[in-house]
Order: C-alpha cells, then sequence, then structure tokens
C-alpha cells in the first residue's frame, strides 16, 4: 500500500493529518504543492474520481480572486486552473495506490480510516 499526501507543510489541517498519520502508524510520502505542482494530467484523474466540487480550497486567496465567474465553471475549467495554481486545490489530497481517495480532514477516524483503506 502506497500513500501519497499532496498539499503543503504550513497548512494547520495538512499538521492535523501528519499527526493522526503518524499516530495510526500508517506510512505516507508527503508532496510539496507548491514545489512539486502536480501535473494537468494528475489533476485531471483526480477530478474524475473526486469531482472538482470537492477539491476546491474555498477558503484561499487563490479561489477568492477567481471572482464570481468561477460559479459557472465546468470540470474541464477546473482542471486548467488548478493546473495553474496548486493553491486553489483544498489540502491534503490523500492518493493511495494512484488513486485519489480523500481531499479535506474533517470526516471522523471510521470514515478516514475506510476512505485510506486501513
Amino acid at each position: 500500500m502506497s500513500i501519497q499526501v499532496y498539499g503543503i507543510p504550513n497548512c494547520g489541517t495538512c499538521k492535523k493529518a501528519f499527526q493522526w498519520l503518524k499516530d495510526s502508524g500508517i506510512t505516507y510520502e508527503f508532496i510539496n504543492t507548491k514545489e512539486q505542482p502536480p501535473t494537468r494530467e494528475t489533476i485531471e484523474k483526480w477530478v474524475n474520481c473526486l469531482g472538482s466540487q470537492q477539491m476546491r480550497n474555498t477558503s484561499g486567496q487563490s479561489y477568492r480572486a477567481l471572482g464570481e465567474v468561477r460559479n459557472n465553471w465546468t470540470n474541464q475549467e477546473w482542471i486548467e486552473a488548478f493546473a495553474k495554481d496548486a493553491m486553489l486545490l483544498k489540502r491534503p489530497l490523500f492518493v493511495k495506490d494512484g488513486t485519489a481517495v480523500l481531499v479535506g480532514f474533517r470526516d471522523t477516524e471510521d470514515v478516514l480510516k475506510a476512505k485510506l483503506g486501513i
């Protein structure tokens, strides 16, 4: 089993996720999206798994800067936006064995474990 966690190191939600993974004895690989932004192809796979709405970081400055036009965007337009600015991606984003399985970190422990397959 291979788990990658995409996010940024100073994100509070990512820090909570890292601590939970550590406390649960789950090994993972962290990918800093500021230093290693995901490719457009990777983002497209994630959107196909999770949907663009769930992946939007609606609390960030990048999202607010898009203006109201974003409300009518298609998945393809979101994929392009995510590819141009990784800060639009909600964090953390969990990928298990190459498949995006979870974004954000608000579920109960049972739900988290079920989504991660552990």
